[in-house]
Parts: structure tokens; sequence; C-alpha cells
């Protein structure tokens, strides 16, 4: 932690970023770091911001601080690391991979980017532990942002990442996704259910899975697959296409691959420690000489995490992160969701942002309005991230925590009793023991 300052000069006037989730600034003396400031706002099927969360901002970055601690901590790798030779993890790597990569955590702790965080009234930066008052903001090293071009070439189009090549400092441009497991809300289940029975047994190979794909159901080890980053819109890609675009070569590559896996294993930790099970998460790298650091966010934004409880005969996995929201807006506004798809849909033809024919139909008339949030559900959302501020404070896992999860849990539930959609969301967040076999 040496190259971060204990205290900054605050600035916050101007971003030179705004994002739909956080905003970032200038740190003035320091051309190589940067401020990351949460909002409360959230997107959803990449649409920009369209809710806020009262308190989620504050909360995200609290969630954020402590896990990117966890990762830059050996005495938590080396908890990590006898919870995995018990669980068998450790057993299973041949190659050695897994275990060269962690007994170098275990020593020097995880690379990352973050500083920690700024408490607000003095710009003081806490490495460890939290300011009195925890605030929104957090210091972070920078990495330079390159994107692919886009080339047109006679009606078609594709994009171009030589610019990645032979450069060093930059955020790699791929998306890490690790799964524990599938909820119905999974890409891969999407994908999966669409192929023919062929193609289900080549992609279920490539997954390294011997069993059919269904929701609910739990990986070991975990799967792993990858998207790009910056094409407007997340691109599935093959391990082989994901080797080329990285520009890690073939080595550097294999090594992202490994930290990712180690790094879910850390955060998969911390979940549980709460009640929560993490069933995936979402991983971004930036490339530092020979080393790979931990970047971006890591939040309830990028992971998919939930309680279990049973509640009439029945079995709900109710989620803790955004993908609540997801499901919140396919069960009571379908009709924005179709007009989503369908702008999605007519941009893929064309290369245009999707958002762009999006925005372009509504004012038309031809696709449906963009919905408010509905207070009630609002307020049980600003209840989850209560609860996770509230663990990170007490940093101590127990019944209590449960208690106050599963609560929070059957008010959701209620919430689309209340509404007549309940068989609507069962359809997504009901365990099926016919489906589960």
């Amino acid at each position: 932690m040496g190259r971060y300052p204990e205290q900054i000069e605050l600035n916050l006037d101007t971003p030179f970023y705004k994002g739909s989730v956080q905003n970032l600034y200038e740190v003035p003396g320091h051309d190589d770091l940067l401020i990351s400031e949460t909002s409360s706002g959230g997107s959803v099927f990449d649409v920009g911001t369209i809710f806020n969360i009262e308190g989620s901002d504050t909360g995200r970055a609290c969630f954020r601080h402590l896990v990117f601690q966890e990762l830059q901590n050996p005495e938590s790798w080396k908890a990590l690391s006898d919870e995995l030779d018990s669980q068998g993890v450790l057993k299973a790597d041949n190659a050695g991979l897994l275990k060269d990569m962690l007994e170098k955590f275990k020593q020097t702790g995880a690379p990352t980017h973050h500083g920690g965080m700024i408490e607000r009234e003095t710009g003081k930066v806490f490495a460890k532990g939290y300011p009195g008052k925890p605030s929104n903001l957090t210091l972070i090293r920078k990495f330079k942002v390159l994107k692919p071009e886009l080339k047109r070439l006679l009606g078609w189009y594709f994009y171009d990442y030589e610019v990645f090549s032979g450069q060093d400092g930059y955020v790699v441009p791929l998306e890490y996704i690790v799964r524990f497991g599938l909820t119905s809300g999974s890409s891969i289940l999407r994908k999966y259910t669409a192929m023919n029975a062929s193609g289900k047994s080549a992609y279920l190979a490539e997954l390294g899975v011997d069993t059919p794909l269904r929701s609910w159901m739990q990986f070991t080890p975990p799967v792993m697959d990858l998207t790009t980053k910056f094409e407007p819109e997340d691109r599935n890609i093959s391990r082989q296409e994901a080797s080329l675009t990285s520009s890690l070569g073939g080595a550097g590559f294999a090594k992202s691959m490994v930290m990712v896996q180690l790094g879910a294993y850390m955060l998969r930790r911390i979940f549980s420690r709460m009640g929560l099970f993490l069933w995936d998460l979402k991983w971004e790298l930036a490339r530092d000489g020979e080393d790979l650091v931990f970047v971006d966010t890591i939040d309830t934004d990028s992971v998919r995490a939930t309680v279990n409880v049973e509640d009439g005969g029945k079995s709900y996995f109710v989620h803790f992160n955004k993908q609540t929201m997801r499901d919140y807006y396919r069960i009571m506004h379908p009709e924005w969701l179709t007009a989503i798809n369908e702008a999605k849909s007519a941009a893929a033809k064309t290369g245009q942002p999707f958002t762009q024919v999006l925005a372009e139909g509504q004012q038309s008339g031809k696709y449906a309005g963009t919905p408010e949030l509905d207070e009630t559900f609002h307020d049980i959302q600003k209840a989850k991230f209560s609860m996770i501020q509230h663990f990170i404070q007490i940093q101590d896992s127990g019944e209590d925590v449960r208690a106050a999860a599963e609560r929070i849990a059957k008010m959701e539930i209620e919430y689309y009793l209340k509404s007549n959609k309940k068989e609507s969301y069962e359809a997504l967040n009901v365990a099926v023991k016919e489906r589960a076999g």
C-alpha cells in the first residue's frame, strides 16, 4: 500500500467520468490515482440509470472496501486456503496453478487497484478499517481504458483489438464470470435452453459440465465464461477468442483465469458469513507489467447472491443483488423489457448503440416508456443494503444476520403476493423438485 497517500485533497466539483453507478474524479497532485464516488443509482439491461436505492451508494462503497481489504490481506488467504483444502479443491488442482498462486497470495495478498475508503470531511484515506462516518468515496489506482475500433465493411462490421497489442497498464477488455451455480436469470442457461440437442451437448463439453443445465443447480468446481467489456453490448466469447482479445499471451491469460477463480472463492467466503450463497460474480483485471491486478467495482451489481427461505412448503431463492431488480422489471413491466429486446435486435444489425434505438422508439411511441420504481419495493431493497451495512460494521456472522436476511426475503415474497404476481415470481425463484430431478 506504499503507493497510496494517507490523505488527499478532495475536489468533487466536476467528474471526468459519469457512469450509471459511479463517478470518477482526478486526484490533485496524483496523476496515477482516481477517486470513485458510488451513486445510489441503478441500471438494468444496460439502459443506464433508471432507479435509485437510498443508502446504496455508501453500502456499495463499504462492501467494496471490505472485499478489497480481504483480497489484500495474507491472513484471509491463509484462512481460505484451509477451507479449500478441507473441501478438496486443492487436491483437484492437478496442474498446481491454483496452489502456486494461492501460496503467493498467502505471503503478499492479492494485488488490487484499491487504496482505501476516503473520509469525506477530511480526505483521510483508510487503507484498513472504516472512517467514523463511512462514505461513498474510495481511492483507486488508475489504469488505461483502451477501446477496440469498430470497423465496417460491405454492410457488416467487427471490432479491431489491435490497440491492445504491446500495451501495459491497461484494463483487460474482458469480463470474467465465475459461476458456482445457475440462477433462473443466468445468461448461459438462456443460451443453453435455446439450443438443439447436438448444440447442448457441445456447449456442456465446452463448459466442462456433464449433466444438463437447470435452474438452481450448483457446480463443483465452478464454471467460468467470458464476455467482451468495451463493445456496446457484452458479447459471450470462447476461451480461445478471449485469450487473443486479452493481449496477455497464453501464460498471462491462463494466470488471469486462475486469479479470478481464487477471487471468487474469497468472495463466496465473505457472503457465506452473511448467510448468503454466492451463485456467480463478474471480475475485471488490469495488466501491470508481469502482474495482474483486481480492478473495477465488486458489489451487489456484479454478483448474484441469495438467501434460501422456506415459505408455504416452497423453497425460495431471494436475491440480495441486482438480479432482484431485473426480476422486478421483468415481472411488473414486461412490455418495457420487450421494447429493450426489440431495440437490441435492431441495433445488432447496424452496430448502432441500442440505447439510441430504444430512446428514438420511445419518443415516437413505438416502444413502451421507462417505468418508475414502486416505493414499497424500493424500501425492501433499501433494507437489504442496511443489513449488509450492519454486517460490515459488526464483522460477525451468526444467527442475527441470517434472521435479518430471511425477514427481508419474506417481505419481498409478500410484495409479489399482494401484487398478484406471485406465480410469476415463483417461476423465476422457486426451486422445483421435479426440475431438479
